[in-house]
């Protein structure tokens, strides 16, 4: 019996001390401070590009008088697909009136302005349509090419079949609100503080402005809020002098 318990005695032996280094490991990873997770970074979205400056753009008929004149601010909105990230992208870009070249032609009916920015590689018509029966125009066609670095290809869009910046032959056509007038899928085009004049030009004078609904609203919220507050001052007025009628009374009743 003796011989049997002293045979047992090393394997015991050898279990606790495998068990104790088991539980130092153990304690040890616990205690171990955490390991910090790598900062993750995101670059900034794109800052907006600021306004666009106010070209003035005019077109000549064959004796030199001045048959469409613009004054606006443009930027374009373009999707397209990007060679360097390889994915469709979305430039806002504006049209900058120093860099930019106007010519275009005038028809009984019709009138193109045709701007072309060499720099940016850009070259954007606008058509006007005129009818004769009601005397109205409006901007009936918008086409667009461009060919910038980061294009995969060449982009254009064009649209014949619009009806914006209605107008009156003789008179102008104004907002002065950012206006955004949407092209295709992948191209609309943004105007600010825009006057435009397609047909019925005397000399190189406007006529008189058509203001468009985004100015008009403008105009009418002073002048609802100026109801309001005669309104009120009404109110306060006639009830001022409701009470002191009644004290008034109350004193002759004394």
């Amino acid at each position: 019996m003796t011989q049997q318990h002293s045979r047992k005695q090393p394997l015991s032996v050898a279990f606790i001390a495998l068990l104790a280094v088991t539980l130092h490991q153990s304690f040890a990873a616990t205690d171990a401070p955490p390991t910090a997770a790598a900062p993750q970074t995101t670059s900034p979205p794109p800052a907006p590009p600021a306004l666009p400056e106010r070209g003035n753009y005019t077109v000549t008929n064959g004796n030199g008088t001045a048959c469409l004149m613009a004054l606006m601010g443009l930027q374009l909105n373009v999707s397209f697909s990007s060679a360097a990230f390889n994915k469709t992208v979305l430039d806002v870009v504006n049209l900058q009136p120093n860099m930019t070249k106007s010519s275009g032609s005038c028809d009984s009916d019709s009138a193109t302005l045709l701007l072309k920015a060499d720099e940016e590689r850009i070259n954007l018509t606008l058509i006007f349509s005129l009818n004769a029966t009601s005397s109205k125009y409006h901007l009936s066609g918008v086409t667009l090419s461009a060919a910038w670095p980061d294009m995969s290809e060449p982009f254009s869009a064009s649209n014949s079949s619009l009806d914006y910046l209605r107008g009156t032959l003789g008179r102008s056509y104004m907002c002065r609100e950012e206006q955004t007038l949407a092209v295709t899928v992948n191209f609309s085009l943004n105007t600010f503080q825009l006057q435009v004049q397609p047909f019925g030009l005397t000399g190189y004078q406007f006529g008189a402005a058509e203001e468009c609904q985004l100015d008009e609203d403008d105009m009418l919220i002073p002048i609802i809020v100026g109801a309001a507050l005669a309104g009120l001052v009404l109110v306060v007025l006639v009830a001022y002098l409701i009470g002191r009628k009644r004290s008034h009374a109350g004193y002759q009743t004394i």
